[in-house]
């Protein structure tokens, strides 16, 4: 498939700068291929579920990734900033790196700002020590394992998606905004954002409908912003990410689809795991690595009946994943309504609920 096959027009006004309020009251386009589209809210939800359905939510914590900071070498000083991308060891990132052109391998970089603007150096400082294509460094910090940690929360800020921070900068309030109620595994660059739409008070009323809730953990890498830049869909290299799919979340959602119940995915992160997880006879076993998954359309699902999540970009991953799983047209006219209909877009924006194609 041609990467033209994903484009569509999406004017600029659809684009949500923040979340609705309060987080339930997002709309929900429910997509049932061969059925007509449904215009609902968050708060339907557990009306659209049965009871023994099983959600599958994503409990990574989104850190505050973006660092801003001073590159040395010699007498040279050129500001940077760094997306932190995935953690290789206690004290050593990739981060996606800009300019990434002004950086050479050696170099010593020292983060973090002042109220002056001026850089703390030496309070959070790192070497870079390998540079990858498109601005990816590995960088080395000085400080490992829960120093780091504390000076990067510290001294980092929310890595809003670029087409947000593109039109306003990060503040206070996305602290809050751009995490889960149920964050608990620090190590996510990016929000699950499916699960920003959840709130205590749809969590009780689920479990009143008898809907089950499972939690797996992906860390996002930043390379979910990354645009796709082949024409051919195909030649597409996902950036890996690490999950964990514990023995008895497998066991529970095995046993949930034995008796009949259906597996809904909350976000394409838990998707994506748990069709990492799954094997070729659909039975889900424990997961612990990295996946680099990649679900076009042609692909056969194994482990998700259902699949909740916001609207995604034009040519991106995101939108092939979803119109694999309920077809390249049905999502067309889905999109279609959507942005004729004032559905709020992206990070922020509103909700679907998709069945899978026959």
């Amino acid at each position: 498939m041609q990467l033209a096959d994903f484009d569509f027009h999406l004017p600029d006004e659809r684009i949500a700068l923040r979340p609705a309020s309060p987080r339930d009251s997002a709309r929900l386009l429910v997509v049932d291929p061969g059925r007509p589209l449904r215009d609902l809210t968050v708060r339907d939800l557990p009306g659209e579920l049965r009871a023994g359905d099983v959600l599958v939510l994503n409990d990574t914590k989104v850190i505050p990734a973006r660092l801003k900071g001073v590159r040395t070498r010699d007498e040279s000083r050129v500001a940077v900033e760094a997306t932190l991308h995935r953690r290789l060891s206690p004290h050593v990132w990739t981060a996606f790196m800009r300019p990434g052109k002004r950086l050479a391998e050696g170099d010593r970089v020292s983060f973090g700002e002042s109220s002056d603007r001026a850089c703390f150096l030496g309070a959070l400082d790192a070497t870079v020590k390998a540079k990858g294509e498109g601005g990816e460094v590995t960088l080395a910090f000085d400080l490992s394992g829960p120093d780091l940690d504390a000076a990067i929360a510290e001294r980092g800020a929310m890595p809003l998606p670029p087409y947000i921070a593109a039109k306003r900068a990060e503040d206070a309030q996305d602290r809050a905004d751009y995490q889960t109620v149920y964050a608990a595994e620090d190590g996510s660059v990016a929000a699950p954002t499916a699960g920003l739409h959840f709130t205590p008070e749809l969590f009780a009323r689920l479990d009143e409908a008898g809907v089950k809730t499972a939690f797996v953990t992906l860390h996002v890498g930043a390379g979910t912003f990354l645009p796709v830049k082949t024409e051919v869909v195909a030649e597409h290299r996902m950036h890996p990410e690490w999950g964990e799919v514990d023995a008895v979340t497998a066991q529970t959602l095995n046993a949930a689809r034995d008796a009949g119940g259906r597996i809904v995915c909350v976000g394409t992160t838990s998707l994506r795991l748990l069709e990492s997880a799954a094997g070729d006879d659909g039975v889900i076993r424990p997961f612990m690595d990295e996946t680099a998954i990649f679900i076009t359309p042609g692909y056969r699902f194994r482990a998700a009946d259902g699949l909740m999540t916001n609207f995604h970009l034009p040519k991106s991953t995101l939108f092939m994943l979803v119109s694999a799983f309920a077809g390249l047209e049905t999502m067309r006219a889905a999109y279609a309504h959507a942005i004729e209909t004032g559905y709020r877009f992206y990070s922020y924006g509103d909700a679907s609920l998709l069945w899978r194609a026959a």
